[in-house]
């Protein structure tokens, strides 16, 4: 009787151990905008598709995300079709981040807007433009965003 009783214990230990882990795992699954903190590169490369001509279009751009749905850019170099441009440092934004790893991202004044794709972990996010507020036009814009400090 005794070592049935010990065992029954250990039992219901270790199922206690183990959802206690299981739920511990779902919270690091769990998207929210307070794990995007930190200076992060986005880079990223497209098209801007104005009166039918695809123009290429490039940038490399650092964003300081503050985890409180606020940003901010330090510094930005852009190619649109051939042309270098650099923005100075002080661009602000916004952004939102759901539980399901979705959410959008705004750069100053409404414009561009992006939907987000961010990690769980907060160190990656994916990004994709859904408008062009300079050209009025069609735009195929995608890339990577990396922490690369806190």
């Amino acid at each position: 009787m005794k070592k049935s009783t010990i065992f029954r214990f250990t039992m219901a230990a270790i199922a206690v151990g183990a959802s206690t882990n299981a739920l511990a795992d779902d919270e690091g699954r769990i998207c929210r905008a307070d794990k995007l903190v930190g200076l992060y590169v986005f880079a990223a490369s497209g098209y801007n598709i104005a009166s039918g001509v695809p123009q290429p279009k490039a940038i490399v751009e650092m964003i300081r995300f503050n985890g409180d749905g606020t940003l901010s850019v330090p510094a930005a170099t852009r190619s649109i079709n051939g042309v270098i441009g650099r923005s100075p440092p002080g661009g602000t934004g916004t952004y939102t981040v759901n539980a399901d790893c979705t959410g959008t991202l705004v750069f100053g004044n409404g414009a561009p807007a992006f939907d987000i794709f961010p990690a769980p972990s907060g160190d990656d996010l994916w990004m994709i433009q859904t408008n062009d507020p300079v050209f009025g036009s069609s735009v195929v814009f995608q890339g990577n965003v990396t922490r690369v400090s806190r």
